[in-house]
């Protein structure tokens, strides 16, 4: 017989008969099942069943039924069953009778219930029995009750014994979530510097139990999981770790996750998820949401969120208020700002406090706010105290601006590592000076990149002479420190890798840098790119910069100035830059200058 088209389109048709009633659902029949079982259990009982009363009992209590649970666990606790005997210990704490439950649980903790031990260990601990406490949870957890493991775990903490690390290590193991928690803070702690290689080893296993706490999850576990792998540069990762726990209502997670998406450059997710953050209390994102809206314009937005973060126990929310405050020129209440943190201990608004007082003329007032700041750790108060004390221009303040600016250094500060290695110069002390230029070079300063050029200039030995006479040129260390200071901007250095280029015999990379340190301001650079430009026959152009390094005072360029006018017939211009000569010096140049200016003062008078 021929079919007329498929299953579907013959059900579609109508002429297979549809059952008029739905088939029940898998959780229906589930029900239907355990409705079915509950029956068996209640005729068992009935019948005197001591093992199906103690089941049925057990299900009505999880149920809440603690009328129907109770006469079946009492039946069966007559019988001898010691797990009604826990379950009705358990309903009658429930109750409200904890002597009574306390009762029942010894019977069935000496009959050897693990789960009522630790009942019974935690009712004897919240009375402040902490002998009886330890003993019934002992028994307990050597039975290998996790819950057991994990209450003497705590209570031997609680009182500093070193046991505490055994059982809080088995509950962890046998999956219990708070004990994996609570090892892997135990294990990530801080590294000293005489156990780095046992601290890494500490802060992996703590990973290892954070994954299983998260996993089981514990937000708070899923939170420091995300930290570490954040720090490891493993973002993503992190990243899924802060949703989880943000999720689940950790409010520092949904923080830190706005700060991983503010630095992926999603301003806006970052946004919601700050907001969600101090909206449950979070003085960190609040202060984020509030620099946030600052950098928008939009101060005070930005005003209020700062305010909620100080609301929330967050002194930056005083400091970034004060901050805030000083942006708009609203000096007083600035002030205030940035003594309420400092007073709280914020080290910054320590130091912002004293500049602001500095500013105002008022030395006294700065200078223990520096130096709070500065104990407290702050490096740029220990360098500005530095400058501070610098000032006085006394011994005794040069000894204090050093003491503070090693300080500083030593903190990685560039500045203050310059400030420290011009003073080993000045004493003569070349290694240290020469260790601390370097230090501020590296970090980017071009005024120690071209001290550190000159020291080591100066220790250059003499040019070998090639074999037919011309000197060999190869590029030095300080003159690749010369190229960075130039680089930089720093006009003197721009002068030097002229002249090294020049000695080079590379005339337009000379010119390229005495030009550029001429249009700075320097009337070396003018000066030398006149000579250049003089050399190669444009003396026109020449006296241009020749002038502009007159009129900066370079009484060399004067002198030649005055000698181009005096070649070409000019001399009353020759011979006032020649007086021009004699007044900038040096003494060489005045005598010269001088001679020059009589000459042409005879043949104007002839």
């Amino acid at each position: 017989m021929d079919v007329m088209g498929d299953k579907a389109t013959l059900f579609e048709s109508g002429r297979f008969v549809q059952p008029s009633v739905e088939e029940p659902t898998r959780d229906e029949l589930s029900d239907m099942a355990d409705a079915a079982e509950e029956v068996r259990l209640a005729l068992a009982a009935q019948s005197g069943d001591a093992e199906a009363a103690s089941v049925l009992g057990a299900v009505l209590l999880r149920r809440g039924d603690l009328d129907g649970a109770e006469p079946h666990l009492r039946a069966a606790t007559a019988a001898g069953d010691r797990a009604a005997a826990n379950n009705l210990g358990v309903l009658l704490h429930q109750r409200g009778y904890p002597e009574e439950a306390a009762g029942w649980w010894r019977i069935a903790a000496v009959a050897g219930s693990a789960a009522a031990a630790h009942a019974l260990g935690r009712y004897h601990r919240e009375r402040g029995d902490e002998p009886a406490a330890e003993y019934w949870l002992r028994q307990s957890a050597e039975q290998g009750h996790v819950l057991g493991a994990y209450a003497l775990a705590d209570l031997l903490e609680h009182r500093g014994d070193v046991g505490a690390e055994h059982w809080m290590r088995a509950a962890a193991e046998r999956g219990h979530r708070e004990a994996a928690y609570r090892l892997a803070r135990a294990l990530d702690r801080p590294a000293g510097p005489e156990d780095e290689n046992g601290a890494d080893n500490a802060v992996a296993e703590a990973e290892q139990w954070y994954r299983q706490a998260a996993a089981r999850g514990h937000r708070r576990a899923a939170l420091h999981l995300g930290a570490i792998l954040e720090k490891r540069g493993e973002l993503k990762e992190a990243g899924r770790w802060y949703l989880t726990s943000a999720k689940d209502g950790e409010a520092r997670a949904a923080c830190a996750l706005g700060f991983l998406l503010r630095d992926a450059g999603d301003t806006e997710s970052a946004a919601v998820w700050w907001l969600r953050a101090a909206q449950h209390g979070d003085g960190n994102a609040a202060n984020a949401l509030g620099a946030l809206h600052a950098e928008r314009g939009e101060t005070q937005t930005a005003e209020r969120w700062y305010r909620a973060a100080l609301d929330a126990g967050d002194d930056n929310g005083a400091y970034n208020l004060g901050l805030l405050c000083a942006e708009q020129g609203r000096t007083a209440q600035a002030e205030q700002w940035y003594r309420r943190a400092a007073y709280a201990g914020h080290r910054e608004a320590a130091n912002a406090l004293a500049i602001l007082l500095l500013q105002g003329s008022d030395t006294t007032g700065a200078e223990p706010w520096f130096s709070k700041a500065a104990e407290a750790g702050s490096v740029d108060a220990a360098f500005n105290l530095g400058i501070l004390y610098a000032g006085r221009g006394t011994e005794q303040g040069a000894e204090m601006a050093l003491r503070w600016y090693e300080r500083a250094a030593a903190a990685g500060h560039t500045e203050a590592a310059l400030q420290v290695g011009i003073a080993r110069l000045r004493d003569g002390d070349e290694p240290e000076a020469e260790r601390h230029l370097r230090c501020a070079a590296g970090g980017g300063s071009a005024e120690a990149a071209y001290r550190l050029a000159t020291l080591l200039d100066a220790r250059r030995p003499p040019e070998p002479a090639h074999e037919l006479g011309e000197i060999v040129h190869e590029k030095t260390e300080c003159e690749e420190w010369y190229e960075r200071a130039a680089t930089q901007g720093h006009r003197r250095a721009q002068v030097r890798v002229g002249m090294l280029a020049a000695a080079r015999g590379d005339v337009v990379e000379a010119a390229r840098w005495y030009r550029a340190a001429a249009e700075a301001g320097s009337r070396n650079g003018a000066f030398n790119l006149g000579l250049l430009l003089a050399r190669e026959g444009s003396e026109p152009e020449a006296a241009v910069w020749w002038t502009r390094a007159a009129d900066a005072g370079h009484g060399r360029a004067a002198l030649r100035l005055a000698l181009v006018y005096a070649r070409r017939g000019e001399l009353a211009e020759g011979q006032r830059w020649a007086d021009r000569a004699v007044a900038l010096g040096p003494a060489e140049v005045s005598e010269r200058a001088g001679r020059l200016r009589d000459a042409l003062r005879e043949e104007l008078s002839a």
